[in-house]
């Protein structure tokens, strides 16, 4: 029952059980027909759909004329009693499809000019045209359902971590420009003129200083800001459930997220099986070919480089001669009935992915074998070949050849696109962690160290005496959440020692002059008795996309940017004026 005095329930409640009742109804008008004696109305409202109509034999001529002027999207109010519909016309797909109203009085509250295109869950419209209108966009069933899924699911994480003694604390939206990985967004300051503070684009350091200060278990619905190039699951400005948690091991930490994740699942009717699976990055990447993947698809990466040893193909050969050197395949059920030219235009997806080239070989339905280097393969390779991959007539493997990581990630890619292609069903959904990440990476265009994770990520205990001499085989305590192929949150454990801090921002490139102007307040705070602390981020926007089956998080997000960040409805970013400029002691070049 509604708790409103212009209506007595919403447009998604009516059933059965109220036949009889008189009831107040407000919405917009969604679809009218008038068949002459009689006018149907279905009113729409963000709970759902009910239908009313009116007799003019009865009701008064006033009501019935108004009825018979009003058009789409015309908010209106009306009274009248719930009936049963008559035998014949339930409507099973609809929650109040047994019921219907009629009418004894209407009230327009408002009208509306024609939309710009049809309130429809399939709107043939451009996106841009969306977002333009988006509050019409926002009406639509499905755009109103993926706001609910959101709301929901926010509010059961924040159920679950309350009940666990998570503390919700606010950190500030404008801090000191510590980049972490993007370009921060500048915000200049009037009051100190040349100083700027920036949006943040994560919690990270404030929530290291809130465990220094004793809060032990903290979390954040908090708003973050990156400005970088953006794509179907990232905008300049995006939610994450921040999460932190001192006096723990990662064992700890993660423990505690799994019960979290699973509560909040369950109350938007997803189970998540517990205790989730644990990948190692490289088991994960060798694998799968990602550290993120969606283990739903198959067409797992096997390690073939012993199969051609002594092969008469010298690309092969010679990278099962060479140290660090593999050949590793997939296998793409179904893919060998395609056509050669067919199978050869995979090579230029296959160059998206850092490939040079594309090997592959066909077992055809007859029992074949096409390839283009056939020749070179022995009856022995094939028959190996097609054991160690599983291969059955009809079924494609594609080879990569080169460096373990490059490897991985060109199978990795290629593996997606196929199950794309293939159609390869995805049920339900898929959950692990991928754990222990690498502390660093090289950064070629850079020429130098990068962190994996973040700066502040604990190294491997046993790997901290290799950080100067072998950064690259220092392991981490890092955690990803994965979601369907996604990485759907992050974390690690921190270092909480200021000097072991020190060591890799040197390593990362940092000078002592440079950390202390960047992060010393962090390095002050570690020298108080800092605690072991950990913690994790959940991207909000993509879990609600995944939850709502949507292919970009601006299905799920009530005024998103477009793929060049701008807002389409209010024309954001604009000019400002001169005046606004030389208050914050700003010109123009």
């Amino acid at each position: 029952m509604s708790n409103f005095s212009l209506h007595t329930h919403s447009c998604g409640e009516l059933r059965a059980e109220n036949i009889g009742e008189e009831v107040t109804l407000t919405g917009w008008v969604w679809r009218r027909r008038d068949f002459g004696g009689l006018i149907f109305i279905d009113l729409r409202d963000r709970e759902g759909l009910t239908q009313v109509f009116f007799d003019p034999d009865l009701c008064d001529s006033e009501t019935f004329a108004t009825a018979e002027t009003v058009r789409p999207e015309w908010p209106v109010l009306v009274e009248g009693q719930v009936r049963h519909r008559i035998e014949g016309q339930t409507n099973h797909n609809l929650a109040t499809g047994e019921v219907e109203v009629l009418v004894s009085r209407i009230e327009v509250l408002n009208t509306s000019k024609t939309p710009p295109f049809q309130i429809e869950d399939h709107v043939d419209t451009s996106e841009d045209i969306r977002l333009r209108y988006r509050y019409l966009d926002i009406r639509r069933p499905s755009m109103m359902a993926n706001l609910k899924l959101r709301s929901d699911f926010t509010f059961a994480i924040r159920q679950a971590l309350h009940d666990r003694a998570f503390m919700e604390v606010e950190t500030p939206a404008l801090f000191k420009s510590t980049p972490e990985g993007a370009r921060d967004f500048l915000v200049p300051s009037r009051t100190q003129p040349g100083h700027f503070y920036a949006l943040p684009q994560s919690p990270q350091l404030l929530k290291q200083l809130l465990m220094v200060g004793g809060v032990e278990r903290y979390y954040q619905v908090a708003k973050c800001f990156r400005d970088e190039d953006l794509r179907a699951d990232r905008q300049p400005e995006f939610t994450q459930v921040d999460i932190e948690m001192s006096f723990v091991d990662q064992d700890d930490v993660m423990g505690a997220l799994e019960e979290v994740l699973s509560d909040a699942f369950a109350k938007v009717g997803v189970e998540m099986t517990l205790p989730l699976r644990r990948l190692s990055y490289w088991d994960a990447m060798d694998t799968y070919g990602t550290d993120k993947p969606d283990t739903r698809i198959g067409m797992e990466l096997h390690d073939v480089t012993g199969v051609f040893a002594a092969s008469g193909f010298k690309l092969f050969a010679s990278a099962a001669a060479t140290d660090g050197q593999y050949v590793k395949a997939i296998c793409c059920p179904g893919a060998g009935v395609w056509g050669r030219s067919k199978i050869d235009k995979l090579a230029n997806v296959a160059a998206t992915f850092g490939a040079k080239g594309l090997a592959w070989v066909a077992f055809k339905a007859d029992g074949s074998v096409q390839s283009p280097i056939a020749k070179f393969l022995s009856e022995d390779e094939i028959a190996a070949l097609k054991d160690e991959m599983g291969a059955n007539p009809g079924d494609l493997v594609l080879f990569a050849v080169g460096e373990r990581l490059a490897t991985d990630e060109i199978l990795g890619g290629m593996r997606v696109h196929m199950a794309n292609v293939l159609e390869v069903a995805r049920e339900g959904h898929d959950f692990l962690w991928v754990v222990n990440f690498p502390l660093v990476h090289w950064d070629e265009e850079r020429e130098a160290y990068a962190a994996e994770h973040q700066p502040f990520t604990q190294p491997e205990e046993s790997d901290i005496d290799r950080i100067e001499i072998d950064p690259l085989s220092v392991g981490s305590h890092t955690y990803d959440f994965v979601m369907d192929g996604y990485e759907a949150g992050g974390g690690g454990m921190r270092i909480h020692n200021a000097e072991l801090q020190m060591r890799i921002l040197k390593l990362l490139g940092f000078t002592e002059e440079r950390a202390a102007e960047q992060f010393g307040f962090l390095m002050e705070a570690l020298e108080y008795g800092a605690p072991p602390m950990g913690g994790f981020a959940l991207g909000l926007d993509r879990v609600c996309m995944l939850l709502a089956g949507a292919d970009s998080i601006r299905e799920v997000m009530a005024f998103p940017k477009t793929s060049s960040g701008s807002d389409m409805m209010s024309s954001a970013p604009s000019e400002v004026s001169d005046a606004q400029l030389e208050e914050v002691s700003l010109r123009l070049l």
